[in-house]
């Protein structure tokens, strides 16, 4: 057998093997529980936009991660959205993800824009080239190194994240997008309607 226990590793190693680990778990119960709600006859819930983005953002941040949520939760009126819960924390999450992982950091925002409610994703990578911009929203997509990769691609992942959010979004009825800023990096738009 070629399997270490984690208290033969040196600390270090230990440490981050036992952080993956996790991630991992995280990540399958985040899966089921989005398969549990697509493969149910339950419609979608009544939710809190700015809870589920605090949340979200709280469970990042305590994991060390450059993650933040723009404003005061409590001092901004209440965006409602009819969405699936699991779903939809599952979106956001891929946004971030794709952030962190090209972008260094994720800045989270949410606001009121006509009879939407707008979550926005920033980071400070170098973009995407305009012309790829919705080729990475395809599934297996993965830009080579230097095509301005913010969004699917240098290094590690596997090109399904941005795939698996927009079709996620668009199951609930909201539209995912991306832009390059002009003052550099890249933001996912992601737009539900408002209850």
């Amino acid at each position: 057998s070629f399997g270490v226990g984690l208290d033969q590793l040196p600390l270090d190693a230990a440490r981050a093997a036992g952080a993956d680990i996790r991630a991992m778990d995280e990540l399958i119960d985040a899966s089921l529980a989005v398969v549990r709600e697509q493969s149910t006859a339950a419609g979608p819930a009544l939710l809190d936009l700015g809870a589920l983005l605090q949340s979200l953002t709280d469970d990042l941040a305590e994991q060390g991660l450059p993650v933040s949520l723009a404003g005061d939760a409590e001092a901004t009126p209440a965006l409602r959205v009819r969405a699936h819960p699991a779903s939809l924390r599952r979106v956001v999450y891929h946004l971030v993800d794709n952030a962190l992982r090209h972008g260094g950091v994720a800045r989270l925002g949410c606001r009121q824009v006509g009879g939407w409610a707008e979550v926005t994703v920033d980071d400070d990578g170098p973009g995407i080239a305009p012309a790829q911009l919705e080729r990475v929203f395809q599934p297996w997509v993965r830009l080579p190194d230097g095509a301005g990769a913010s969004g699917s691609g240098s290094g590690s992942g596997s090109g399904l994240g941005l795939a698996i959010a927009r079709d996620l979004a668009q199951r609930d009825g909201a539209t995912l997008t991306l832009d390059n800023r002009p003052e550099g990096g890249l933001r996912a738009r992601l737009r539900l309607h408002l209850e």
